[in-house]
């Protein structure tokens, strides 16, 4: 069965990339894949600081992505770039990590301003660890998530399309890959 994990790369605990993720999600499972999600900001921060490439958690959490076929890298954007414990994370896997996966990143910021952060900023990083292909992406503008009294959130139609037609795309990526069909 085709494996596909979630990078989530937010250190807030709740933010509205939580509502993305969970629609991304939702697609991913709708079509029987197998997905983990790892959330970086759970990974031990001294571990991540020291850069301990012995430590049980950040083994463990690569050999999460080594089983992937697919990866999602689902991240805020702050000041032109993803947050520092994402990239300490990514510091932390090998460096051919990513090697013969599909890639898709997925972005949430404030601002249009920061609609190119998924090429000027995450590609060029994810690209060192060999993955087979990175897909176009995704990025969402903050007031494309509107929050909900209830907990709940509601994402804008044309997001939303666009967020269920690449992950499409990546679980049709993966399924030629495994040679499974999605």
């Amino acid at each position: 069965m085709a494996k596909i994990v979630a990078l989530m790369g937010s250190p807030m605990e709740k933010s509205r990339l939580n509502y993305v993720l969970d629609r991304v999600l939702a697609v991913v499972r709708e079509a029987g894949v197998d997905i983990t999600v790892l959330t970086v900001r759970d990974l031990p921060a001294e571990d991540l600081l020291h850069v301990r490439f012995d430590s049980e958690a950040i083994q463990a959490a690569n050999r999460i992505v080594e089983e992937a076929d697919g990866v999602i890298v689902a991240t805020p954007v702050f000041k032109a770039s993803f947050p520092g414990v994402l990239k300490a994370y990514l510091d932390m896997l090998p460096q051919k990590g990513l090697s013969k996966k599909v890639v898709l990143p997925i972005a949430i910021g404030g601002t249009i301003a920061h609609l190119l952060s998924i090429d000027f900023a995450m590609k060029p990083v994810l690209s060192t660890m060999a993955p087979r292909n990175i897909l176009a992406g995704v990025f969402v503008l903050d007031t494309q998530v509107e929050r909900k009294d209830d907990g709940t959130a509601v994402i804008a139609e044309e997001i939303a399309s666009r967020l269920d037609d690449s992950v499409r795309q990546l679980l049709e990526e993966v399924a030629l890959q495994t040679g499974e069909r999605s």
